[in-house]
């Protein structure tokens, strides 16, 4: 069959992946992704009932927030118009990385979360997973999807709220895990909520029963049903519908999966190796610093591994639905697809262009002297340069059309009519 289809338009240089079908996700119960569906749209998650899941996450933006670095904890509004807030609950800094889309994160296959892989499956700490809570992370979590819906919730900037604004960012501070059962009974004890999990769940009983276990698994259950997404062009056209990419499609997919060598990192039918490169991007943010960084920078997979060889690589993101989830880059760098394009194809001419009134950045007056910092430290710099993993690629403007028109059509058909939707009552 693959065969088939390369032979009916421009042959690639690399194979093309076996197409995507139900069978490579995990099964969800309807039930709890209806809950799921519930609670990623309300803030009662956050420390401060003022945050959703949904306010970096909704899919007018792609499942994204269409920020470069997002507003989270204490801002107000949705999306490019949310500001930073006012007064004593304002934000205290931004979110040091771009938040990224949400598409087909159900995937079996999926071994690594988290632009800098800090959460992936493994037997190390005793319950699935490699952690940022490592031994106190919760028995029983369904799927890699689940653990990774537990830290935000946790997170100060993100979700949990400022030291002394409420008992979550309080317990936090204590211990990771401690926050969590603090979520739990306030889902638990509310009357939308105790019985609904009662009625989704087997085991449970009774609503005292509620844990951010079962929170985690029906917040998993909805993403995997809301955002799973294998109806794209390219999709069809894996599964034997030669007629599904337009002429400037099929050469831009065999310049993707040939002399381009875009599909050297985005591999595979989720169009990810989910391992870490280096891209060189311009720098810009608080970065993700660890406790002894004298700076605003970020290491990438290094501040996960404490290895020199990953500094600066971040993980490859999939590539489904692309087109709607700009900005792009592990900061949100570059506003458009085809920046993001030329950035891989030529480094050092991208770079040479770039500006900070690229980033999209709602305005911060306060954090404004951290926001571009790093651009003045030139050893900073020199250092991300030496660790970049990819080399120039000469295409014409002509070629480069070609791979966007591509990447287009890993657009899912159904994108805008996904099963549940954003809820009627959902206030951003």
């Amino acid at each position: 069959m693959i065969l088939s289809l390369l032979l009916a338009g421009p042959l690639a240089a690399d194979p093309l992946p076996p197409p995507l079908t139900g069978d490579d996700f995990l099964p969800f119960d309807p039930a709890q992704a209806a809950l799921g569906h519930q609670l990623f749209y309300d803030p009662i998650l956050s420390g401060n009932n003022n945050i959703s899941c949904a306010h970096c996450h909704h899919p007018d933006f792609g499942t994204s927030d269409g920020l470069s670095l997002g507003i989270g904890e204490g801002g107000l509004g949705l999306g490019p118009e949310r500001t930073a807030g006012s007064g004593e609950t304002r934000i205290r800094k931004r979110i040091p990385r771009n938040a990224p889309g949400l598409w087909n994160l159900g995937a079996r296959e999926i071994h690594t979360l988290f632009h800098d892989g800090r959460l992936s499956r493994s037997d190390l700490y005793g319950n699935g997973f490699d952690s940022p809570a490592e031994e106190w992370l919760p028995q029983g979590l369904d799927s890699l999807l689940a653990a990774q819906a537990l830290f935000p919730l946790a997170a100060q900037f993100e979700m949990a709220g400022n030291p002394s604004e409420n008992e979550v960012i309080g317990a936090v501070h204590d211990r990771i895990d401690k926050a969590w059962p603090i979520l739990a009974k306030r889902v638990r004890t509310d009357p939308r909520y105790g019985p609904a999990f009662v009625a989704a769940f087997d085991h449970v009983r009774q609503p005292e029963q509620v844990s951010i276990v079962e929170i985690a698994n029906a917040l998993a259950a909805f993403m995997i049903a809301e955002w799973t997404s294998i109806d794209s062009p390219f999709d069809r056209y894996l599964a034997g519908d030669s007629a599904a990419l337009t002429p400037e499609q099929r050469r831009g997919m065999a310049l993707f999966y040939g002399r381009a060598r875009c599909a050297t990192c985005h591999s595979g039918p989720l169009l990810s190796d989910q391992k870490f490169h280096a891209l060189g991007l311009p720098p810009f943010g608080p970065g993700r610093t660890r406790t002894f960084d004298p700076y605003a920078r970020d290491v990438g997979r290094m501040g996960e591994t404490d290895r020199l060889a990953d500094a600066y690589r971040f993980r490859t993101l999939m590539l489904r639905n692309v087109a709607r989830t700009a900005p792009y880059g592990h900061n949100g760098a570059f506003p458009t697809l085809e920046g993001i394009v030329r950035h891989h194809l030529d480094p050092d001419g991208s770079l040479a262009a770039w500006s900070p009134d690229m980033a999209r950045l709602p305005r911060v007056d306060w954090l404004a002297k951290i926001d571009f910092v790093v651009l003045q430290d030139r050893r900073e710099l020199a250092r991300q340069a030496r660790a970049r993993d990819i080399a120039p690629v000469r295409l014409g403007d002509d070629e480069i059309a070609e791979i966007l028109a591509f990447l287009e059509a890993l657009t899912g058909a159904g994108v805008d009519r996904p099963p549940f939707g954003v809820p009627e009552d959902f206030r951003p």
